[in-house]
């Protein structure tokens, strides 16, 4: 369930359309106004905004935006206003460029995504940088990180749901994962087919197993070993997989409580995750801090930047 506020009557894309054109004109632009539209209208209505506005003013709205604004609202304002593939494909290429730094950004895509979404955000790679991210996530990784990371951005996964899960299967594999990592052998090729290849339902009967057989959840037998850059990257796989709301919950707290925030961490996750399961993320928020989410985002930001995120977690009170 999704945080954001929709009005009960819609204006048409016409009306938004002309309501942002009219707050881009004059002095000074109505950050206001954008927010106001842009922020309460989902990825289908913001979709047929920017065609509208792309015909009644010769403007790419997208432009229009980046030319009149700046900083952390510009990126909050523009990730937003993307359709959600382009919206990943941006941010996974963006990743590429930045890989020491954003290289998880990737795994949280291909794991959290829907298999038919993460599908259509490769192809809208393809249309927008000339490239497949297979191809650019191969040439800017080595190592046990390219073996991890290869196969997991090339996958496309069977949905599937908990009725459809093979148990006798889910205790094999599940013995499989307990004797490689009892072994520390974390690149092992087994170990990588089944993260990277099986059904998130499957993954997660299987992760079931190993912590009803071997006492402790996959991740604690990993905790170890949590300095190896490689293992935390499994790490975030396996949460990825298994518990979005947790992943995101964990990425959340330390953008907003270490020594300054971490403005593109919270933009990603409240942008991304606003239309999809930031109640979930919200309700795991709130039991692990004892804070609200949005109280916490209203203490650490500020100005247009605050109101935008607050909008999209449905607490501007429009």
């Amino acid at each position: 369930m999704a945080s954001l506020k929709i009005p009960a009557t819609i204006p048409l894309p016409e009306e938004d359309s002309e309501q942002l054109y009219k707050a881009f004109k004059g002095w000074g632009t109505n950050e206001g106004m954008i927010i106001s539209i842009l922020a309460h209208r989902n990825a289908a209505q913001r979709s047929f905004i920017r065609a509208v506005y792309a015909a009644n003013y010769n403007k790419d709205l997208l432009k229009e935006l980046d030319r009149e604004f700046s900083g952390d609202f510009e990126r909050a304002v523009m990730l937003w206003t993307l359709d959600p593939t382009e919206r990943d494909a941006y941010l996974a290429n963006e990743s590429t460029k930045m890989f020491t730094k954003n290289i998880w950004v990737l795994v949280e895509i291909a794991c959290t995504r829907p298999s038919l979404e993460f599908f259509k955000a490769k192809q809208a790679y393809h249309a927008r940088y000339k490239t497949s991210l297979e191809e650019d996530v191969a040439y800017h990784t080595s190592g046990d990180v390219r073996k991890l990371l290869v196969p997991l951005v090339s996958t496309f996964r069977y949905d599937g749901n908990a009725d459809e899960v093979n148990v006798k299967l889910a205790r094999s594999e599940a013995k499989i994962l307990h004797k490689k990592i009892t072994e520390k052998a974390y690149t092992d090729e087994d170990l990588i087919r089944i993260l990277t290849t099986r059904s998130k339902a499957q993954i997660n009967a299987t992760l079931n197993h190993f912590k009803d057989k071997f006492g402790s959840s996959i991740n604690k037998f990993l905790k170890e070993d949590s300095n190896d850059d490689y293992v935390q990257l499994l790490k975030t796989a396996i949460k990825c997989l298994t518990y979005p709301e947790k992943y995101f919950e964990k990425v959340l707290r330390r953008a907003i409580n270490k020594m300054g925030t971490d403005e593109w961490a919270l933009t990603r996750v409240v942008t991304t995750r606003a239309e999809v399961d930031m109640e979930r993320i919200k309700e795991e928020y709130l039991r692990r801090n004892s804070v609200p989410l949005d109280r916490a985002i209203a203490q650490d930001t500020s100005g247009d930047y605050k109101n935008m995120l607050l909008a999209l977690l449905g607490h501007d009170h429009a």
